[in-house]
């Protein structure tokens, strides 16, 4: 029988359980049924799609909208961000997104990512000498995963080395705020802002040769923004914004939790730092294994939608759990397992369709060149304390480790 809103369970599901383990809660959902209704980060009841083939055609489907402006009265409420923080890519579709990722794609194609291999490199290999200096243990996470990607996203954009010390408390402010402390989401922010409306006053008056620069231009050079292939102010701050926090969130994830899990596969570990050629293979199972975003940004059917013989009503919040896609057996056997071997075509850890993500190159460069440098530069690489005193963050819409201490 159909379920519907109006059929469907009074109270949406605790997910709680998708906090404390969440690929036994995504494997216990996906064997309950296709979707099921929750409570979203919001506090707003949402629809929690499970299953690979659902999934991945709900990342594709036009009629699921990314656009605020067709969620229902009263109902998804996510970040209070002001309309120069919000006019990015995560909130828009065709054409506003078409004209707006065509603008910035060519900051990571596959030849402008490449050359910054070797700057990657460097810095790496500047992070791990610091490390190395003060012996162990350190934390992988603070001295390493962390200052590498944001590192690499400041120098690409053009941000001034005295403006990078704040920017990780703003993001972690954001990705897990406190709820008896909402006073300290909406401080940060402000102070996000206050800084990207200071950096691109700056980049104006003096251009650098930066992604920034680059994106202002664009912006001044094309009649204020007005018809073509152009940007508003608000577009401009707010692409700004959506590179430097999603270029470093999901890589440090990414770069930490590849980390554990060659810790929790020692064997892997070893035949990795033998074979630092089998990395960029190694990176996609990381990525579905235990990827950084177990859901998609939340959608809007801008009609009736049904997503495994569940009607959704128009206009409601819709959750895509990649985790539990990339973990659904009835795509990948055995999806509970680490497997190198394993056919790897189609995970979701990256997203599907128009949507996927913008800087996947730049990524899958800076966690192999972390991890290959990270191999070859502390053999013996362990971990600095019980498997079960590692926490990760307790969000529904990032995997990661608060720290992870390692010795070598």
């Amino acid at each position: 029988m159909q379920k519907s809103a109006e059929t469907g369970p009074d109270a949406p599901l605790d997910t709680t359980p998708l906090l404390d383990d969440p690929y036994a809660a995504y494997a216990a959902l996906r064997e309950a049924g296709p979707v099921h209704r929750i409570t979203g980060a919001d506090g707003n009841p949402a629809w929690l799609v499970t299953r690979y083939e659902d999934v991945r055609s709900a990342l594709a489907d036009p009629r699921l909208s990314l656009d605020k402006r067709h969620a229902a009265p009263g109902g998804f409420r996510g970040f209070a961000l002001p309309p120069a923080l919000d006019a990015n890519l995560l909130n828009m579709d065709p054409p506003d997104h078409t004209r707006i990722r065509r603008l910035v794609v060519k900051a990571f194609t596959p030849g402008r990512v490449e050359a910054l291999r070797e700057p990657v490199r460097r810095v790496a290999e500047g992070l791990l000498d610091a490390m190395v200096e003060r012996g162990g243990p350190a934390d992988l996470i603070a001295d390493y995963a962390g200052p590498l990607p944001i590192t690499v996203i400041c120098d690409l954009l053009g941000v001034p080395q005295r403006d990078r010390r704040d920017f990780r408390a703003w993001t972690d402010r954001l990705i897990t705020p406190d709820p008896a402390r909402p006073e300290l989401m909406k401080q940060a922010i402000g102070a996000m802002l206050e800084f990207y409306t200071g950096l691109i006053a700056a980049k104006r008056a003096e251009p650098g040769d930066d992604l920034l620069s680059d994106l202002i231009a664009v912006r001044d050079e094309t009649d204020g923004g007005r018809g073509g292939d152009r940007l508003t102010e608000d577009e401009l701050t707010s692409l700004a914004f959506l590179i430097l926090f999603g270029g470093y969130e999901n890589t440090v994830h990414l770069i930490g939790n590849a980390v554990l899990t060659l810790l929790d596969h020692p064997e892997q570990l070893h035949l990795l730092q033998r074979n630092p050629a089998e990395l960029p293979d190694a990176v996609e199972e990381f990525l579905r294994y235990d990827g950084p975003a177990p859901l998609a940004i939340r959608r809007f059917p801008k009609e009736d939608v049904e997503i495994g013989g569940v009607r959704i009503p128009a206009g409601e919040s819709v959750l895509l759990a990649i985790a539990s896609a990339n973990r659904d057996p009835a795509r990948f056997p055995d999806a509970d397992a680490f497997d190198r071997g394993r056919d790897l075509s189609g995970h979701l850890a990256l997203g599907h369709g128009i949507h996927y993500c913008l800087g996947a190159p730049l990524a899958r460069l800076e966690a192999v060149t972390a991890l290959e440098a990270l191999l070859a530069r502390l053999p013996g690489l362990r971990l600095g304390v019980p498997r079960g005193d590692l926490r990760h963050r307790r969000a529904l819409r990032a995997r990661g480790l608060i720290s992870l201490p390692v010795a070598w």
